[in-house]
């Protein structure tokens, strides 16, 4: 295995690049990122449209949650595969094909996690914004997302863990990510199918176990911060009460 990994380790980690196509863990981590940074924003407006009190934008946002979780991914990646280019009228790579079906699939995830944030936060909040004169959109840009997104932070980043790991299915198209540099190096050696993907299992497994322990560790943060935060609002209301009054003898 060691001897495998010494003779290969360029191709798992880049690719062929620079003489080829950049690939490998470098790949994986890109796309994933990638995903996750072009569905924020569109798992917010999901997030917003699905809490909304107007059904023509509550309905569809729901509908769309429920339609993407309840199916695979492969079935995402194989609609976005065929449909893609019938829209556009142009040939689309095999990376700009799995980017787009992670986007979509990460959209409705990112949602749900960004919906259950808000919901989360007291309800009085938004009812003393209203009563101070702000909108509902001024109240969520500068009140309830802030503190949603902060308290959510763990959760986006076990999501991110979830899409390195769908990566993997991106081979079946070509995507040049790490499980297609192990399938290459199989099928080149042959006869040690067993250590190839035990390497590549491997190195699934230190990269979400890392990112999962940053998971922790933000979990850690927000937890011990919102219980500093309810430590001092605890303070300030004590403080506010008046002085009890004098007993009579």
């Amino acid at each position: 295995m060691l001897q495998i990994l010494r003779d290969n380790w360029t191709l798992l980690l880049i690719g062929q690049y620079p003489h080829g196509p950049l690939g490998g863990i470098v790949l994986t981590i890109l796309l994933s990122l990638s995903a996750l940074v072009i569905a924020f924003p569109l798992g917010i407006l999901v997030a917003l449209a699905r809490i909304s009190p107007f059904p023509l934008l509550r309905a569809p946002a729901t509908g769309l949650v429920y339609m993407v979780r309840g199916i695979p991914l492969l079935m995402v990646i194989f609609w976005v595969y065929f449909l893609v280019p019938v829209l556009t009228g142009y040939p689309v790579t095999g990376f700009v094909t799995m980017l787009c079906a992670l986007v979509v699939y990460d959209s409705a995830y990112l949602g749900e996690i960004i919906r259950a944030g808000i919901e989360a936060l007291p309800k009085g909040q938004v009812e003393a914004s209203r009563a101070l004169g702000m909108s509902y959109l001024g109240t969520m840009r500068a009140i309830i997302l802030p503190q949603a997104l902060y308290n959510v932070l763990p959760s986006m980043v076990t999501q991110f863990v979830s899409t390195v790991k769908e990566t993997s299915l991106g081979y079946i198209i070509n995507v040049q990510e790490i499980s297609f540099a192990a399938d290459q190096i199989n099928n080149r050696l042959l006869t040690k199918p067993f250590s190839v993907y035990l390497i590549l299992a491997l190195s699934y497994f230190v990269l979400c176990y890392a990112l999962t322990r940053f998971a922790r560790h933000l979990e850690r943060r927000v937890t011990k911060k919102r219980a500093g935060s309810a430590a001092r609002n605890s303070k300030v209301a004590s403080a506010s009460l008046p002085d009890p009054l004098p007993s009579e003898n």
